[in-house]
């Protein structure tokens, strides 16, 4: 391995690191990762489980909550669809306190999703 492949190796390592320590310490990373559809709910719900964060795990079980109420109101007709404007409210709600770095739960069910999913 050639010198400057040596070099390169080891500043992408150092930059991993740094990317590593500085983009998961607060969690705020996870939480807006995990409004971003299921498979990005999924893919914070894991980093999470790596290095876990109180901030993290808020907004993860809140998005949970919110996902839950959106596919269960889509059976619901007529009403369930204008229920689940109502829930994209909330959603926004809880994706702007996420990038704001505050755990305000959303009106509603904020506080219960906690307890109810307390476990994650």
């Amino acid at each position: 391995m050639s010198e400057e492949n040596k070099n390169f190796e080891k500043g992408t390592q150092e930059k991993t690191r740094d990317f590593h320590d500085d983009g998961f310490k607060d969690g705020k990373t996870i939480a807006i990762i995990a409004h971003m559809t299921i498979i990005g709910w999924i893919i914070a719900f894991i980093m999470n489980n790596n290095n876990k964060s109180e901030f993290g795990s808020y907004y993860i079980r809140q998005v949970l909550g919110i996902m839950l109420c959106f596919v269960i109101l889509s059976f619901v007709p007529i009403i369930g669809w204008f229920v689940n404007v109502g829930i994209l409210i909330l959603w926004i709600i809880s994706l702007v306190g996420s990038l704001s770095g505050e755990m305000k739960p959303i009106p509603f069910l904020g506080s219960q999703f906690q307890d109810w999913f307390k476990s994650l």
